[in-house]
């Protein structure tokens, strides 16, 4: 997904620079009759530099772009959980697989500070529930850390079942409350 935007970005702003090269002031010169000029495929193409600085309008577009691929990153970020077994804190395959997609977009915007927070379904005492979302919020916590993420831009709070997604009383519901979410602040 990463590779998406730094694509869509790239795109953006090779579509900005064209679209400037292309709607340059054209300029003419006029010169006596009989009187021949030699013009150079170099001196065709030249483009006289003002202060080597790109123009306004390339600058808004890239910030622009850049400012869209980090809407996008966030809402990456905060959109997809990272769900647990029942009465576990270990970090399965997929979930290693989403911290990693995470991870990418904390080290690229590094502005970007997270809380995770760490919920449980309703089984268990509330003190339980509460020592195990945290637990499951370390641990998501711990590895962004091995995969390269700055620790003082994330913390982790528990809620323990407080907060459940889905309300049921049935296994489909425990097993959508069993996660790790994702909070930017």
């Amino acid at each position: 997904m990463n590779s998406k935007w730094y694509l869509a970005a790239m795109i953006l702003l090779v579509l900005a620079l064209g679209a400037g090269a292309g709607c340059s002031k054209k300029t003419s010169t006029s010169t006596p009759p009989g009187t021949q000029v030699e013009v150079t495929d170099e001196s065709r193409w030249a483009q006289p530099s003002t202060s080597g600085q790109p123009s306004v309008d390339e600058a808004t577009l890239a910030s622009e772009a850049e400012r869209r691929a980090k809407a996008e990153a966030v809402q990456e970020l905060t959109s997809v959980t990272i769900r647990f077994a029942f009465d576990s804190y270990e970090l399965n395959t997929e979930a290693r697989s989403i911290l990693a997609l995470k991870a990418n977009i904390m080290r690229r915007f590094t502005d970007v500070r997270v809380v995770i927070e760490g919920h449980c379904d309703e089984r268990g005492t509330e003190e339980y529930n509460l020592a195990l979302g945290e637990r499951r919020a370390r641990a998501a916590y711990e590895h962004l850390v091995i995969l390269g993420v700055d620790p003082s831009r994330m913390s982790i709070v528990s809620f323990g079942e407080e907060r459940p997604l889905d309300p049921g009383h049935n296994e489909t519901a425990w097993a959508k409350n069993r996660r790790a979410e994702f909070v930017v602040r």
